[in-house]
């Protein structure tokens, strides 16, 4: 039958298996639907015909309300590095709890937790922090206009900061109200037209060293360098979002790449996986937040210093994920990636991957992935067969494609993920061959 029948036909056949093996599930959504809108809450964990519905985690695996156990590969995307229930956060986070929540003044934590991301982290000489990635970019946007006393904001089509600071196609209705002007990723040219056009309007240029929503696309050699030139030239500043690409080896993405922003971004896995964000730049420009200075700016926030994320990010960065980790995940990811390639290549390159160290995104598209924009002719229905086969097969990623490798994932279970993509794609290589 899978020789024979069309992609639809397949994809229609492993949407009803899907729903077939999973009442439970199916269940808690209907529930869901009666008091959030489409039982969802978190938009990027959706997924047709109904989203598993996860029951407990440990380790490198989950399990569904249907007893259904995966080999979890999305890694919270990108949050969930330690893997599920690490022991070191754990312990953290208890001990945290036995001294009291919500103690309404500065805590013992913070100030460790703010000595470790400042040396993990060199572009960040001072730091504060947020509740999320999303109020990290919205605070350092707001230094940087601030600072410069100017408002633009120079964005990259396809670029994510977090909830509304979306920029895929046109970005979208609910994104923050500051005025945007918008560049090509990986497009040296186009932004050095935005500059020559705006550039004395620009407070800033925000970007991701990789874009990490859009399908895990690195920025080409030179390209970085190339905006950061183009932001002196025009007196901007440079924020790095590495809420995501933080991992990247000992130090993040800045210092893997060798180009130095004026502020940079960081999310959840710094807090230990928790509710957490941070921004961080020179001691200049955190100044501007000195409490003791006269002017400063006020950042509040009641769980800025939350006694749960500071104490988790304490182990998470000094135990649980250290530098030496991020180095072998960071080396694990880029082999991983290889033997997905491979594999993809030997079944006749319907679907590649793309991405850097422990972050990768599967397309279904043949021509070479530079830009956003290169993944419009992208397969949908060829990627969802694909996710729905490897869900079958006790392996779990995002809908989109996209990974995220954890420590807690081991050689085995690596050994297991390539094994069971091999065998999906040796299923249906016959409709997957016909359909570019």
């Amino acid at each position: 039958m899978l020789r024979n029948s069309t992609l639809s036909d397949q994809l229609a056949d492993a949407r009803a298996a899907y729903a077939a093996k999973r009442p439970k599930s199916l269940a808690a959504h209907e529930a869901a639907s009666n008091y959030m809108p489409g039982g969802n809450t978190r938009t990027v964990l959706y997924h047709g015909p109904f989203p598993i519905r996860a029951a407990s985690g440990e380790g490198s695996t989950i399990e569904d309300l249907d007893g259904h156990r995966y080999l979890n590969m999305l890694g919270e995307y990108t949050a969930g590095v330690f893997g599920h229930s690490h022991p070191a956060i754990r312990r953290a986070i208890d001990g945290a709890l036995d001294h009291g929540v919500n103690l309404s003044a500065h805590n013992g934590y913070e100030p460790e937790l703010a000595r470790l991301v400042v040396e993990r982290f060199p572009a960040m000489r001072k730091v504060r922090f947020t509740n999320s990635g999303t109020e990290a970019n919205m605070m350092a946007i707001a230094t940087a206009r601030a600072t410069t006393g100017r408002e633009k904001v120079m964005v990259f089509r396809g670029g994510y900061h977090g909830a509304v600071l979306y920029f895929g196609g046109d970005g979208l209705p609910i994104n923050a109200p500051f005025p945007y002007v918008v560049a090509r990723y990986n497009d040296p040219a186009s932004v050095s037209a935005v500059i020559d056009e705006h550039g004395d309007e620009l407070a800033c240029i925000i970007i991701e060293p990789m874009l990490g929503s859009s399908g895990c696309i690195p920025a080409h050699d030179g390209f970085l360098a190339h905006v950061r030139a183009e932001a002196d030239r025009c007196g901007a500043l440079l924020i790095f979002d590495e809420v995501m690409t933080s991992r990247f080896g000992p130090n993040g993405a800045s210092a893997l790449f060798g180009v130095t922003p004026d502020l940079v971004t960081l999310g959840k896995w710094v807090g230990g996986g928790m509710s957490f964000g941070a921004f961080g730049g020179s001691d200049a420009l955190m100044a501007l937040y000195d409490p003791t200075q006269p002017n400063a700016l006020p950042h509040a926030g009641t769980f800025n210093n939350n006694v749960v994320s500071m104490s988790a990010g304490i182990a998470a960065l000094s135990e649980a994920f250290t530098s030496a980790d991020a180095e072998r995940l960071h080396a694990r990811g880029e082999a991983l990636s290889a033997r997905i390639a491979s594999i993809f290549e030997r079944h006749g390159g319907t679907f590649q991957v793309t991405g850097v160290g422990s972050l990768m995104n599967i397309h279904a598209v043949r021509d070479p992935i530079v830009r956003p924009e290169d993944l419009a002719g992208s397969n949908e229905a060829a990627k969802e067969l694909l996710f729905l086969d490897l869900l079958d097969a006790g392996i779990y990623i995002a809908r989109r494609g996209f990974i995220a490798l954890s420590v807690a994932a081991t050689d085995d279970d690596l050994d297991t993920f390539t094994r069971r993509l091999d065998d999906c794609l040796a299923a249906r290589e016959t409709v997957y061959r016909t359909t570019h």
